[in-house]
This record gives structure tokens, C-alpha cells and sequence, in this order.
């Protein structure tokens, strides 16, 4: 049976996916196979080393200490996608706000006293200052084409906005999805010239941070929006507020409040709600307690963001897997300690990403104890896993 820890409230749609005749589930377990969490911090967490897979349930890992899990051997799973439409619709309501100064007029009315005559002279007498614009007179600039990024393009599109989009790491399956009528802009400086209004989807790296710049805001047409429901420190605040604070650009809107943001007039702070829908939480904890249960019982790899995909069917037979640094002669290595025990391959797959390979061998028979302690001490192997037959 296999242990696994949860450090959040996982979704019960979620956890309802790992059968409790194998698997033992709950926030106090010890010496873990796997954990499964949202947004609790693990960089100061103590991993037990018994854990052999751990899983997010969203898309961003930040909070998970990937590079020591890489070390170790253990995939990282999240859940591409499975939050996307819950984030394309803040976006959208993002532009609608910001374009039909909704988020000020809403604090005027609200402030409106006296009898329902009082009230009406007020209103019309006040709703001149906040006139707005319409979306389809608005050219939409959208970076990172994954699977949060091509949804608000294509809905942008469908709203009637003109829709420009960079990715220069665009997958084919995202290619597939994307709309023929987003156009293409040819660097991140070419794409802030066009748009009156740009979105961020992209993760927080040492490549992403800060490029929303002062520089690239001076780029946009007078009174741009800027959205930033991705991470904070892909767009550098103090340049956004200096830019607002010169009415360059029109408003902020950000999932990441900080103090600074907050207090300005300019700027639509939400309160991390990106991913917060019923729906969003729960496809999140669906997709990740299935490839946390697929990578324990089969050892296949499927949204891990440390190693490669890698499936193969079972082919009846005792099942190795194996996690190793990516240099040559692992799997030469590996093969000729399986033939000095006599044991025959049905089947294998081997496959790399970046510093990590990951190979799934099927044999034909039971490997024994000492053959397995002879390949985890090969060098470079990161971790090892013998699964049972399931013939």
C-alpha cells in the first residue's frame, strides 16, 4: 500500500482517483511515497527520503524545491492546464474592468447618499468621469502561448479585439490550438508597440522576471492596461506604478497585491483568485492525483516539470524504473548487469530532459536484491523503483 501525505486540502474528486484498497491518504502521515499539495512552501520542509513523487495540484511549482527533488530523483507533477478557463475569464474580466472603469465607478456609486431622486441627479450628473471604451477598439498583446495563453487569445479574438501573440517556445499541441487570426510578433518589443493592452502567461524564471520593464511600457500606446495574473515579478511594480503615476499607462491588473499596489487608484488588485473556481480546483486535483498514481503503480511520467514524459505498456513481467543523470553508457550499463544475472528484457524505454533520464525496463523475470543494489550503485543513478508483476 502506498502512503500519501497531503499538505493542503486536496479536492475529494481528486483523492476519490487513488483506490483506498492501495492507498493510505491524510495530512499526518509519515515516511510518505508521495505528496500531493497546493500552495503550502516546502523549501523548508524536511522530505522524507521515502517520498518517490510529489504533486501540485496547479501550475506553477514555485513553492516545491524542485532542484533537490531533480537531485534525487523524484518527479515533480502539476496540472497544466487544468486551472486555464478559471484564468482566462479573470483576465477577460480584467480587460472589462479596466477598459470600462468599472472598479471606480462601482466605489462612486457606493458612496452615493440620499433618496432614490438625490441618488439618480448624482448619477447622472457623475458617470461622465468614468466613460471607457470598448474591447473590439483594442489591440490585445499576449506572452506565453501555453495552455492559459491561448485560451485568452482566442477569446480576445472572439470578442472582437485584434490579438498579438509571442511565444518563440510554442509547442505544437498549443500551435494546434491557437486561433489562425493571432498574429505574430517577432520580439517582445515589437508586441508592446502594437498593443494597447498586454497580458503576461509565462513562468517566474531568471528569463521572465521583470520583462514588463520601464523601457518596454514607454513602447505601448498612451493609457495601456497591463494584466499580470501569472506570477508576481514578471512585471517590475515600481515601474508600472512610475508609469501610471504619469498616466502613460491607464491600470495595473495584478493577482499578487503588495502593499505599494494596493493603496494606488490605478491599480485592480485581486487577491490570488486566478485558479480560485470549484471547477479549476477540482480538475487540478483530478489531473494530479492521476499522474502521481500512473508514476507509483506503472512508473509512467506524465506533467512532471523535472522529467520526461515516458510511457510504455506493461508487459506482464517484474517492471524497473530508473532515474539518472543524462550522460552516456547509463542504459549500456544497466543492460549488462541485467544480462550477468540472467534476466532477459521484454521491453524498455529510455528517454531525457535537460540533466535527467528516465528509463522503464519490463523483464521476464524477478530481479533479485543484488542486482538491484548493483544498479543503484552505478554512477549517476538518482533513484530506482522494482514494481511487481502485474501479469
Amino acid at each position: 500500500m502506498y502512503k500519501i501525505l497531503t499538505l493542503n486540502n486536496i479536492s475529494s474528486l481528486g483523492l476519490q482517483r487513488l483506490p483506498r484498497e492501495d492507498y493510505e491518504i491524510g495530512s499526518e502521515i509519515s515516511q510518505p511515497d508521495g505528496i500531493l499539495l497546493r500552495s503550502f512552501k516546502m523549501h523548508d520542509m524536511v522530505i522524507p527520503d521515502s517520498v518517490k513523487a510529489i504533486g501540485r495540484a496547479g501550475a506553477g511549482v514555485n513553492n516545491i524545491p524542485v532542484d533537490q527533488m531533480s537531485s534525487r530523483g523524484v518527479p515533480v507533477f502539476n496540472a497544466p492546464g487544468a486551472n486555464a478557463n478559471a484564468v482566462k475569464e479573470l483576465v477577460l474580466a480584467g480587460l472589462l474592468m479596466a477598459s470600462r472603469n468599472i472598479n471606480s465607478a462601482m466605489k462612486f456609486a457606493s458612496g452615493i447618499e440620499g433618496d432614490d431622486a438625490a441618488i439618480s441627479v448624482a448619477v447622472e450628473a457623475g458617470k461622465k468621469n468614468f466613460v471607457g471604451s470598448e474591447l473590439p477598439s483594442k489591440t490585445l498583446g499576449v506572452i506565453g502561448l501555453g495552455a492559459i495563453g491561448v485560451r485568452v487569445a482566442n477569446a480576445a479574438l472572439s470578442l472582437g479585439m485584434k490579438v498579438v501573440g509571442y511565444d518563440p517556445l510554442i509547442s505544437v499541441q498549443s500551435a494546434w490550438q491557437l486561433s489562425s487570426g493571432v498574429e505574430k510578433a517577432i520580439s517582445l518589443d515589437h508586441l508592446f508597440t502594437q498593443c494597447d493592452a498586454v497580458t503576461v502567461h509565462v513562468p517566474l524564471i531568471d528569463a521572465t522576471r521583470g520583462i514588463v520593464s520601464a523601457e518596454r511600457l514607454k513602447l505601448m500606446p498612451k493609457g495601456g492596461i497591463i494584466v499580470n495574473l501569472a506570477r508576481g515579478g514578471i512585471c517590475d511594480d515600481t515601474a508600472v506604478l512610475a508609469s501610471l503615476n504619469k498616466g502613460h499607462t491607464s491600470t495595473y491588473v495584478i493577482d499578487f497585491p503588495t502593499a505599494e499596489l494596493m493603496k494606488h487608484p490605478k491599480v485592480l488588485a485581486f487577491p490570488h483568485l486566478g485558479a480560485s473556481t470549484n471547477e479549476a480546483e477540482e480538475n487540478c486535483a483530478v489531473m494530479v492525483a492521476d499522474s502521481v498514481r500512473d508514476f507509483l503503480d506503472d512508473g509512467t511520467v506524465v506533467n512532471a516539470v523535472n522529467f520526461p514524459e515516458a510511457f510504455m505498456p506493461r508487459n506482464g513481467g517484474t517492471r524497473i524504473t530508473i532515474a539518472n543523470a543524462n550522460v552516456p553508457n547509463m542504459v549500456g550499463q544497466i543492460s549488462t548487469l541485467l544480462a550477468n544475472a540472467g534476466l532477459n528484457i521484454a521491453d524498455l524505454l529510455n528517454k531525457s530532459r535537460g540533466d535527467i533520464a528516465y528509463t522503464i525496463i519490463d523483464l521476464d523475470g524477478d530481479i533479485s536484491e543484488e542486482t538491484v543494489a548493483a544498479i543503484r550503485g552505478i554512477n549517476g543513478v538518482l533513484s530506482m523503483r522494482t514494481l511487481p508483476s502485474k501479469a
